[in-house]
Formats: C-alpha cells, structure tokens, sequence
C-alpha cells in the first residue's frame, strides 16, 4: 500500500469515527428528549421555563400562541433544547473520545477535566439565568409597564428571548475555560492576561451590554459573573498547565 493510499484509508476511517460520534450524541439527546416528553411532558416544561414572567404579571395572566401551531411547536423545541442542555456530558464526552487517540497521555490529562469544567459552566451559567436573572429582569421590565397596557407575551418571541439570553450566560460562563486554553496554548501568558485585567472588566460589561435587555439588572447580574470567572480563570490556568506538562516539559 502506497503512503498516499494509506493517508487516504487514515482519512476516511477518521470521518467514519466522527459519523459514529456524531450518531452517539445524537442518540443521547434523542433518548433524553423522549425521556422528558414521557415525564414530565412538553406542557409541563414550558409551563416551568414560562414560571418566571407569568409571576412578574398580574395574577391570572398568560401568555398568548398566534401561531396556529405554536401551542404544539413551541413546548416541543423547549423540551429539546432542555434534553441538549442535560446530555452536553455525553455529548462532551464523544467529542474527547473522537479527538483522545491522537493526544500524548499528558494532553488527556488536560482534555477531560476540561470537557467535565464545560459542562458544568454551561449549565451553571442557564441555570443561574433561569433562577437568578429571569425573575429580576422581568419584574423591572413589568414595573414600567404603562397601566393602559395589557402584557401578553407570544410563546414564540418569549421563547426566542429565553433561548438568547440562556446561550449568552452559558456561553459567558465558559471564560475560565477560554482562559485555561489560551495560556496552555501558549497563546498569552497569565502575566499578560493579568496586566490587561481592566480591559478585561471593560469588555465584559460592553458584552453584557450587547447581549443583554437594556436595563442595569440583566447587564449587571452577566458583567460581573464574567470578572469573578475571569479571576477564576487566572488562578486555575498554572495548575492545568503543570497538569498537563510534557516529561520533557518538565525537565
């Protein structure tokens, strides 16, 4: 066998390991989002995710479908989104186990805490929007409010709104991981990151401004999150990266 024909055997068995992967996650997600229209049920979620600005409106007010479908299809969207928020381990993992063959044993040691510290942000960062920045947000959005106008929300745009705001806390929550990635690389050093900590501050509030409702809670509750994981990112880089070392690293 020719190194062309060899490279090209390499090649495909690679993209058939990612197929099959790529099928693994796929099958997680779809065995959790069965799992969660059997129980609790689509209606049921959504009444959950909806729980936050149904309690900053007036009592017995809902939310109004002006799709014909949209009672049907906005619950089942929210159901899945929620099974891909709880299979990201498993989803995760099939990526490390794709890209885990062709790192040195020393690079494992940095991959899998890495995939486990991912997850766990990202989830902390949608839950700490739902429980903690949902309620604070709608209710001073409620406030001003004029009287003469009757607040019914559509699902559709509700849940547009929702989906944003969870996927910019997740996203943000993951700068301890950004930072770890970017000094182990090599790409920047902790000295540096640290003297660039004030643009850092500044910049993580120009992104809350952007991502968030304008109103000071919102922007507030994603800006300084954002520095305390920054820090926190500062301190755990050295350790992943004496972790991670190479023995000839070592020496």
């Amino acid at each position: 066998m020719t190194q062309e024909a060899a490279g090209e055997e390499t090649f495909i068995s690679h993209l058939v390991e990612l197929r099959d992967r790529l099928v693994k996650a796929s099958i997680g997600i779809a065995i959790m989002c069965a799992a969660l229209m059997l129980w609790p049920g689509p209606a049921h979620i959504y009444d959950l995710l909806a729980a936050p600005m149904l309690a900053s409106l007036p009592v017995g007010s809902k939310m109004i479908a002006t799709g014909v479908v949209a009672p049907f299809l906005v619950p089942m969207k929210v159901t899945l989104l929620l099974a891909f928020i709880i299979s990201l381990p498993w989803v995760f993992y099939q990526a490390w186990a794709f890209v885990a063959p062709g790192l040195y044993a020393h690079e494992k040691r940095l991959v899998l805490p890495l995939v486990i510290s991912s997850s766990v942000l990202f989830i902390a960062g949608v839950a700490f929007c739902y429980f903690f920045v949902f309620g604070r947000v709608f209710h001073f959005i409620s406030e001003f409010s004029p009287s003469s106008i009757a607040v019914t929300p559509d699902i559709e745009n509700y849940l547009d709104f929702v989906m944003s705001m969870c996927l910019a806390f997740g996203c943000a929550f993951e700068v301890p991981v950004v930072v770890v990635i970017l000094v182990r690389m090599g790409i920047v050093s902790i000295e540096k990151l640290r003297s660039i900590r004030p643009y850092a501050i500044v910049g993580a509030f120009v992104i809350a401004a952007i991502v968030t409702p304008p109103d000071v809670v919102s922007q507030l509750a994603l800006a300084i999150p954002m520095c305390l994981l920054f820090e926190l990112g500062l301190i755990m880089a050295p350790v992943f990266v004496r972790v991670s070392r190479a023995p000839e690293e070592r020496a």
